[in-house]
C-alpha cells in the first residue's frame, strides 16, 4: 500500500510539473492588453509575447502619474515602443510623465505639429532622454518576429485638417 501511495504521489508531482510547464509555454504566446482608465482619452498598455511592452497614449496631463503607477504595478521597467496617437492633450498629456519614469525604446508619433504646452512638454521630455521620434505612417513595421507583427495602418495622408485624422492606427 505504501508503494502505491508513493507511485500516486509521484504521478501527482509529474502531473503538476506538466501543468506548470504547459501554463508557462502558453503564457509566452499571449498578448496581454491593458486599457487604463484615464477618463476621456486613451492609455493602452500591451505586453507582447516577446517580453517587450508597448504603450499607446497616456491620457491627459492629470492622468500621467496614474498611468505610471499602473505600469509599475505590472512590474514593467521599460516601454519598448511608445506611441503618441495624435497631439490632442487627452491622448499625449501623460506621456511626459511616462517618458521621465521609464526606460524608453522607440517613439512613434504622426508627422504633425501642434502648438500647445502639452505637446511641447512631450517633445521636451523626449529630448531630455536623448530620444528621437519616428514618423508614424502607413506601412511602417514596428515589430516583426516569428509570428508577431505590429504595423502602422494610418495615417495615410500628409494633408489632414483635423488632428484626429492624424491618429496612429
Amino acid at each position: 500500500m505504501k508503494k502505491l501511495n508513493k507511485v500516486f504521489q509521484g504521478l501527482i508531482i509529474i502531473f503538476l510539473i506538466f501543468i506548470l510547464f504547459s501554463f508557462s509555454v502558453s503564457a509566452q504566446n499571449e498578448i496581454i492588453t491593458h486599457f487604463i482608465d484615464v477618463d476621456q482619452g486613451d492609455a493602452i498598455l500591451i505586453e507582447l509575447p516577446n517580453e517587450e511592452n508597448m504603450l499607446i497614449d497616456a491620457g491627459s496631463n492629470k492622468k500621467g502619474k496614474k498611468v505610471v503607477e499602473y505600469i509599475k504595478k505590472q512590474n514593467i521597467t521599460e516601454i519598448n515602443y511608445l506611441i503618441g496617437s495624435h497631439p490632442h492633450a487627452d491622448h499625449i498629456g501623460g506621456l511626459d510623465d511616462v517618458i521621465k519614469s521609464f526606460e524608453i525604446g522607440r517613439i512613434y508619433m504622426p508627422p504633425v505639429n501642434h502648438t500647445t504646452k502639452t505637446y511641447e512638454d512631450v517633445l521636451l521630455s523626449i529630448d531630455a532622454k536623448g530620444k528621437k521620434i519616428k514618423a508614424a505612417k502607413k506601412g511602417l513595421i514596428i515589430v516583426e518576429e516569428d509570428e508577431l507583427k505590429a504595423q502602422i495602418l494610418s495615417p495615410i495622408s500628409n494633408d489632414y485638417q483635423d488632428l484626429n485624422n492624424w491618429s496612429v492606427v
